[in-house]
């Protein structure tokens, strides 16, 4: 897939661009251009690993929303196996910007949720743009107590600006509808692992963010509020939205090393947009090895030491 290049990228472009023509000259003519082509190749590798190594945490926040980035259901295309979607929440309808069902990821029984976005405008009206209704919560929470029942883990997929915050929603209890997913997940009698595989905003994001092990993909970014955001409260214009993304601490690197999430998934370079089934794979292994670890642990001491996860968090100063 081609995707659109962003700003700090454009030097990697270039070099690629000419890089592409050097190597047409040389199918072309019968001219040796082979030690042309590897300084190239040389100095590409060096761009790269210099701009890809030194990403800010707002850069991190661009590629988190690139549009190519691989969404909830391409991951449960290239990662699961035996996906049978089941809708609705028994009370209103259904949400189509949190999808979820029945999978397998390396033969384990699951029941996979996750926030989808869209690619375009037809599917992002569809896909609400990533931000769930009340009843996607609700479906989301009938979905884990259906795993619970059947002794099944649940894998939770984060990628949302946050809740959608319309006079729908408000009416529908959008507030109430998360709150209640935070408690109830807190005490689930079964494994839980959530990924941010993107933008994980909010309490959009931890509606289905409770878990036994928080993991992150390299380039997601997990959030109280959007830069953005932050940033129009505290600078009163979002123009320093590159500021409140350092200040923030949004980035895995820095939610990590606070304790607030378990581990950090790699991201081919360029980010998981570049190479989707690179992407997967490393996403499947790491939820794959969680899973198999805290479905050792019996189900009394996990909901225990859930608990006193998310208890232990946080730092105060007076």
């Amino acid at each position: 897939m081609k995707t659109q290049p962003l700003e700090f990228e454009k030097p990697i472009i270039e070099l690629e661009a000419k890089l592409e023509d050097l190597k047409r000259h040389l199918a072309d003519r019968e001219i040796d251009l082979e030690p042309e082509v590897r300084r190239m190749e040389e100095k590409l590798a060096e761009t790269r690993a210099e701009i890809y190594g030194r990403l800010t945490a707002w850069q991190r926040v661009q590629i988190a929303r690139h549009t190519a980035r691989p969404f909830f259901l391409d991951y449960v295309v290239l990662a699961f196996t035996d996906f049978v979607e089941m809708k609705g929440d028994r009370l209103f309808g259904d949400d189509a910007s949190m999808p979820g069902g029945l999978a397998k990821i390396d033969g384990i029984r699951c029941v996979v949720i996750g926030q989808q976005k869209g690619r375009d405008v037809k599917e992002n009206l569809l896909r609400n743009f990533g931000s769930p209704h009340p009843e996607g919560y609700r479906k989301a929470l009938r979905l884990m107590r259906m795993a619970e029942k059947f002794k099944f883990p649940v894998v939770a997929m984060i990628d949302t600006p946050g809740a959608f915050p319309g006079v729908g929603a408000e009416e529908r209890h959008i507030a109430e509808a998360i709150a209640v997913n935070l408690r109830e997940m807190m005490v689930l009698r079964t494994p839980v692992v959530a990924v941010v595989i993107g933008e994980g905003g909010s309490g959009g994001a931890l509606g289905i963010g409770v878990a036994d092990r928080v993991l992150m993909l390299e380039n997601s970014y997990y959030s109280v509020i959007s830069p953005e955001g932050c940033a129009a409260i505290l600078w009163k214009h979002r123009k320093h939205a590159p500021e409140a993304a350092e200040a923030l601490k949004l980035n895995a690197d820095a939610l990590i090393g606070m304790g607030l999430v378990d581990g950090v998934v790699p991201e081919p370079p360029g980010g998981a947009h570049r190479d989707p089934e690179t992407a997967a794979a490393s996403l499947k292994s790491a939820v794959v090895a969680a899973l198999r670890e805290i479905m050792q642990v019996p189900t009394d001491s996990l909901v225990r030491q859930r608990y006193e996860k998310f208890r232990k968090m946080g730092i105060f100063q007076e």
